[in-house]
């Protein structure tokens, strides 16, 4: 046979206890003019509209919506609504991290590409022999012509990398 310990008794009634102070009194006057203390909110046809905090005991005062249909106060939200508003929010935010990160990313391999570029710039400028391997695994030295063309060539690079 299970017995219920006195700590579990306490914590359980503690819980319940802690259930009912959430609940929200409102007090106001129907179309009729009679006055109504209920937990739901007034509909849209009340007069001025107290609701009191049943945790606290402490009333306040608040001016009711429009009475047009337009304008009449939303419903609280549900659970299911709020986890699901905290759920497109959290996705929000991965989706932001998840961008940031990739931008960071192409920043960093853009500004690698404008560093190797200018320093094959610098090299193709100081006139130094430069040499290359052909297609047969021969080695060739760059002709004035070609250097020219691989200036031009590493300068738009540079242009495209560097912006």
């Amino acid at each position: 046979m299970l017995s219920a310990s006195p700590l579990r008794i306490a914590l359980l009634a503690a819980l319940f206890a802690c259930l009912p102070a959430q609940a929200q009194i409102y007090q106001y006057k129907d179309a009729a003019g009679r006055t109504v203390i209920s937990d739901r909110p007034p509909p849209a046809g009340a007069l001025p509209a107290k609701a009191h905090a049943a945790e606290n005991g402490v009333s306040t005062s608040e001016d009711p919506p429009a009475t047009d249909g337009a304008n009449a106060a939303a419903p609280p939200k549900t659970l299911a609504d709020r986890e699901m508003e905290f759920r497109k929010r959290q996705q929000a935010q991965r989706e932001a991290a998840e961008k940031a990160q990739k931008e960071s990313a192409d920043k960093a391999r853009r500004k690698e590409d404008c560093e190797r570029a200018q320093r094959q710039l610098r090299m193709l400028e100081s006139g130094e022999r430069i040499a290359l391997r052909d297609e047969k695994g021969e080695r060739v030295f760059l002709e004035d012509v070609q250097r020219t063309a691989e200036i031009e060539r590493t300068r738009r690079m540079i242009a495209d990398a560097c912006r």
